[in-house]
């Protein structure tokens, strides 16, 4: 047990560079169709993922109001279909005015709602691409795949704080205040301007983060093995040749 918890933690990593390395059997022709791929996975995940936020609050009872995605990402187009979008951000997107009614368990849907994608398709996608040594698809994949990382300074540290904010001696209402929001970096320079910090409930906080990155993609491992899809493994070196006698 002690040894397979390293091993576990390993696979995102190994996924992408077994899976990479897969893919650059072609050489530049490869690593163009593998940057391509990402591009457009990105291009396509962005206002997927924010979409996903909002559903995911009105599912769960909540209200949105506001939700900001860039038009690079066709904020414009999606804001004629969805009257709550918004074709501006200072991010990519931003899911911005939304109300939980008070309730952390909205809250925590909410922030969810996108990391579904991960269990599917993203980890079984990325492993079948691979696997296929496709490297367009393999690249359009990653977005998915590996958002819970991507996400760390994000709504990972969002996840982390509002489970933080349910344990002593963090659970005050101005300590919610201090500690919960979805930009880490935004958050530290706040606190740094506060006398007496609660440096050690946001240090858990993206501690927390962290570990529900890594079970997230965990379970996305767990759904594509149950698919036949196993972690990319390394490629096959070939065989050395022989060596020459010495004449």
């Amino acid at each position: 047990m002690r040894r397979r918890i390293p091993r576990l933690l390993l696979v995102p990593l190994t996924d992408v560079l077994n899976g990479l390395d897969r893919c650059l059997d072609r050489g530049a022709r490869g690593l163009a169709f593998a940057v391509l791929g990402l591009l457009a996975g990105w291009w396509i995940y962005v206002p997927t993922h924010e979409l996903l936020h909002a559903a995911a609050c009105l599912a769960f009872g909540g209200e949105v109001t506001r939700l900001e995605i860039d038009r690079l990402y066709g904020g414009a187009l999606i804001a004629r279909a969805v009257p709550f979008v918004v074709p501006a951000s200072e991010y990519a997107g931003r899911l911005s005015g939304f109300n939980t009614r008070g309730r952390d368990l909205i809250y925590l849907a909410t922030d969810l709602g996108p990391f579904l994608l991960t269990l599917f398709p993203g980890v079984w996608a990325l492993r079948r691409a691979a696997a296929a040594r496709n490297a367009a698809l393999f690249g359009a994949a990653l977005p998915f795949a590996l958002a819970p990382f991507l996400s760390l300074t994000g709504d990972a540290y969002e996840i982390g704080s509002i489970l933080t904010t349910h344990l002593p001696p963090w659970t005050e209402p101005a300590m919610r205040t201090l500690l919960r929001g979805d930009d880490l970096g935004k958050k530290f320079g706040e606190l740094a301007s506060v006398p007496g910090a609660p440096w050690g409930g946001a240090l858990l906080a993206a501690i927390l983060g962290v570990v529900w990155a890594f079970l997230t993609y965990g379970l996305g491992h767990a759904v594509a093995r149950a698919l036949k899809q196993e972690p990319v493994r390394p490629t096959a070196s070939p065989n050395p040749s022989p060596e020459h006698p010495s004449r």
